[in-house]
Formats: C-alpha cells, structure tokens, sequence
C-alpha cells in the first residue's frame, strides 16, 4: 500500500501501511527496535480490522485538510490529469494540433469526443509525467498559441453545435519573454471575452491547479466546478508569499494560502464556482478510475441540463454569473444612517 511519494500529513499512514504489507505476506510486521531479539512471534494482527483503521485515519486526515495541505494534494505526481481523465471516459477521442499562426503547444490538449451519449470537445491542460514530458509541457504553463489553439478548437465547436467540457489544472500561464512577445495576456483576454459569446453549452472544472489568467484562458464557462481537492485562485500562494513577505517558505506558504481563500470550499462560498466534485476517500491520486467516474458522471448530468437550454437564455446566464462576481450588499446601521444624514 506504500507509495513512494508521500505527502507529510500522510505520515501518521505509514505504520498502518506496514503492517497491512506484512499481513497481507503472511508475516507480522517486527516492531521498532526488535532487531536481534529472539521471542516468540506475535499472533498475526487482523487484516480487516486494519484496513478499517486504515480507512477512518485516511478519512481522518483528508475530511479537513488546511489549505496548503490542499494544494499539496493537488499537486501529487499521482492525481490523474486531463489525459488521465479523457482516456478513462472520452470515448473516439481525436486529438487536433496546432494554432494555424505560430505552432503547437503540448500543454494544451484540444480535440473531439464523447462523454455519454454526448459529442463534445475537450480542452485541457497537460502537465506531463516523465521529466522530458514535463519540461516539454512547462509543466501545464501554456504559451499564448495553447490559448490560440483551444479558442480555434472552440469556434469550430460552435459551428457545429457542439458543448465544450475544459479541464484546468495549471500553476499559471508561461511567464517567458518569448511567451510575452507572441501576446500572451492578449491572448488570454480574447479567449475569455470570445468564451463569454460562444453560442454553445460550456462547462470548466478545476481538476488540479487552477492559477490565475491561465486558468480564466479556458475557464469561462456556463458551469465552473472544482474537484474536492483543487485548488483556484489569482496567484499561488508561493507567489503570494514571496510578494507580501519577500521569501517562500513553509510558514509564509502557509500563512498565504490561508489568506487567498483558495479551496474549493472557499470558492464555492464566494460564489466563483458553482459545485464542488468530490473525490475518492484519500484524493484522486489514490483511485484515479473512481475520481474519473465522479467527473464524468457530474459532467454527464450537466451536458443534459444545459443541452436543453435556448441558447440566448444561456448567453445571458452565463454573462450575469460573472456579471455578478464581486457583488455584494452594505447594511448600513442606524447610526451609520445619522452620522451621514449630519455629514
């Protein structure tokens, strides 16, 4: 049951892991420090009983985990990504290439297929999963033809009448000169002022890491959600730190993420995401074809809502959600009302 990457609120895991290993071998586990002891073996401890200790401290731990915690988990090398995602449910999925203006860009994945009994594109990050993957992917950072490509990808959508199903999970646009010279912010922006128009149902989840205006670049949408342990928000919460403190460390990472509201909790509370997606007991990095089941099953129930709609009742819904962020209403007291009155 060991994992090689272990995440440090995990660790209290880690005996129990042993000696389910052990059991499962046949084999008590030898206790700490009984190294050279000749004594009689112990009897073999119940293999049921703990995975079920097993189980309610993996609750446990994960029922409320602190934001850092969270975005610790989304980051797992495990947590199954857009590809993951789109091979355990899109079926006859056909990837498409390129912007027709600069070139290709791995970290974005667009192309056609079906989720249920219905024909949808899909656009995700990609962040990759060997080293030469990642690096060739900038670790799900896009550069601006990623966002040329999915925007092209969306209006061909469009023409045909078809949803668009976005997953997210990026630290944040590329940040590099070269990125800069070929109109990244630019390209961000028309992405989600033509994204607002787009005369097709749309929906965007957070499976992973949603930062910033490389998560917004594909992000606008009629229903936006996050998976339970996602984590979304204008910045990371190392970039955050190393701005209002000038160092990223352990206690301003902390102290960061605790202040941006980042959770899925958090977002939906503010009213900048419409659900949250659960996850398997543990996170997604632990069962990816369940967490992948949860996703499409939401995304299923959606598409059937949302297909029904007119498409000018769409439009307008989906301008007044975001219309409507950052809204909100000031009671003024009786006293409040008298000084003004006065003033």
């Amino acid at each position: 049951m060991g994992t090689f990457y272990r995440l440090d609120f995990e660790k209290p895991l880690a005996d129990i892991e042993q000696q389910i290993e052990a059991a499962e071998k046949g084999a008590p586990a030898a206790p700490a420090g009984s190294e050279g002891l000749v004594e009689a073996s112990p009897p073999a401890p119940d293999l049921d009983s703990l995975r079920e200790k097993h189980a309610q401290l993996l609750d446990q731990l994960y029922t409320n985990l602190s934001p850092w915690d969270t975005v610790r988990v989304s980051r797992h090398p495990n947590r199954p990504q857009s590809r993951d995602h789109i091979d355990n449910f899109v079926r006859d999925f056909g990837e498409l290439h390129g912007d027709r203006r600069f070139g290709d860009d791995p970290a974005l994945i667009c192309g056609f297929g079906r989720i249920g009994q219905h024909k949808c594109l899909v656009v995700g990050h990609h962040k990759g999963r060997t080293t030469e993957e990642r690096i060739k992917c900038h670790f799900g950072c896009a550069h601006p033809e990623g966002y040329r490509k999915a925007l092209h990808k969306m209006k061909l959508a469009e023409k045909f009448g078809t949803p668009i199903v976005t997953f997210v999970d990026t630290p944040g646009a590329y940040p590099g000169l070269e990125a800069e010279e070929r109109g990244q912010a630019e390209a961000i922006a028309v992405n989600m002022r033509e994204m607002s128009r787009l005369k097709v149902p749309i929906l965007s989840i957070i499976i992973g890491e949603g930062g910033s205006g490389g998560a917004l670049g594909i992000a606008v949408a009629d229903r936006v959600a996050m998976m339970k342990n996602a984590w979304y928000s204008v910045i990371s919460p190392e970039g955050c730190a190393a701005i209002l403190w000038k160092q990223a460390n352990e206690q301003t990472n902390l102290a960061a993420a605790e202040a941006l509201n980042l959770t899925a909790r958090d977002n939906l509370r503010l009213g900048i995401i419409d659900a949250v997606i659960d996850e398997p007991t543990g996170g997604a990095h632990r069962d990816p074809q369940a967490a992948s089941a949860i996703l499409r099953d939401w995304i299923i129930d959606q598409l059937d809502e949302l297909t029904t709609k007119n498409i000018d009742e769409l439009l307008e819904s989906r301008y007044q959600r975001f219309r409507a962020m950052g809204s909100f209403h000031e009671r003024m007291t009786a006293t409040t009302a008298e000084s003004s009155e006065a003033d």
